[in-house]
């Protein structure tokens, strides 16, 4: 297994960023190196607060990715929700969904078929899996969203005496924009689910939520909504909150649901047995 951080300047966002890169790559069979073809590849992205390394070290991910032989990449969202920002010209929609994808592919030896790309998200990684797997529908076949901020009611109420990162109309703002324009706008998550009602584009989508979860409600309408658009949707709820316990089982059954095979076993550094 190898796990690579990759330093590059991104066009988006006018900067030098950071990602980390999961490659089942250097495993080894009776001692001859197995030809491996185009890896499927999982783009994964964090919370709110995270960085790029979140899912490494609070799942078992790169287990877990050696296990169904897919790519995974994992980019950093700096709590700006990984959409485009007209304010600050930080085009993170198209980073994510053009530019990152792009890039990898260069770089490593990922597939680039649509049914082979995917894209999940945790919480506000959530909303951006699913903002940019619904605009970008023609990169990505798959989407997961884990207990995903799905909070543009939250958004539109914010209180203009808050400060704070969370729940301040003033951050709000200056992330998603004007909202007097945020509904039917590519940031509108609902908007874009029925903008491919009933399309043999759309992607199809795993939703899950912890039932002790504040989002799960927000979370339950949405799966209501896809399901009237004629999406294919998964959804699924489970004992749990807003952590990475709940993260660290889910992740898998995300990986179980991808249409993966499992990978061959081989020998890596994980299992030499010496």
């Amino acid at each position: 297994m190898a796990q690579l951080k990759v330093d590059f300047m991104s066009k988006s966002l006018m900067r030098t960023v950071s990602i980390n890169v999961i490659l089942p790559i250097d495993k080894v069979f009776l001692g001859k190196e197995e030809e491996f073809k185009p890896f499927k590849t999982l783009y994964l992205l964090h919370g709110i607060f995270g960085n790029n390394s979140d899912w490494i070290s609070g799942t078992r991910i790169e287990s877990w990715a050696k296990e169904k032989n897919i790519a995974v990449v994992m980019p950093s969202g700096e709590n700006k929700f990984y959409i485009n920002n007209e304010y600050t010209c930080e085009r993170f929609s198209d980073f994510i969904g053009e530019e990152l994808v792009d890039m990898t592919r260069k770089m490593f030896h990922l597939s680039n078929r649509r049914e082979d790309t995917f894209i999940a998200g945790l919480s506000m990684g959530g909303y951006g899996a699913i903002i940019n797997g619904l605009k970008f529908n023609n990169t990505f076949g798959c989407v997961a969203g884990l207990s995903s901020a799905l909070i543009l009611d939250d958004v539109l109420s914010g209180d203009e005496g808050i400060s704070a990162i969370m729940g301040g109309r003033q951050y709000y703002t200056g992330i998603f924009g004007a909202l007097s324009k945020l509904r039917g706008s590519d940031k509108d998550y609902e908007a874009l689910a029925k903008e491919l009602s009933n399309s043999k584009d759309s992607p199809r989508i795993y939703l899950c939520c912890g039932t002790e979860d504040h989002l799960i409600n927000a979370n339950r309408r949405f799966r209501d909504l896809l399901l009237e658009n004629n999406f294919d949707v998964t959804y699924v709820e489970g004992p749990g909150e807003h952590n990475w316990y709940f993260w660290d089982e889910y992740i898998l059954k995300v990986l179980e649901w991808l249409p993966l095979k499992e990978g061959s076993k081989g020998i890596d550094s994980g299992n030499v047995g010496i």
